[in-house]
């Protein structure tokens, strides 16, 4: 998934897939608040500003690990 074809709000396999990760440890993230999401009803969406955030920290977080800057 590129981001000039997705969506602004993503179901949690769609974030899932955009991130690289399994379902079950997005819903994990969800839960423990590290993916910001919302529910319609019984479903939980996520906004796609929101999931961009989370994948640009973590490639933050990656390269100060590895000492760039």
């Amino acid at each position: 998934m590129d981001l000039e074809h997705m969506p602004p709000i993503l179901t949690v396999e769609e974030a899932a897939a955009f991130l690289r990760i399994k379902r079950s440890t997005a819903y994990e993230l969800i839960r423990q608040g590290q993916i910001p999401s919302f529910r319609v009803g019984r479903f939980i969406r996520i906004p796609r500003d929101a999931l961009l955030r989370v994948a640009e920290g973590a490639g933050q977080k990656v390269r100060a690990a590895r000492g760039a800057k």
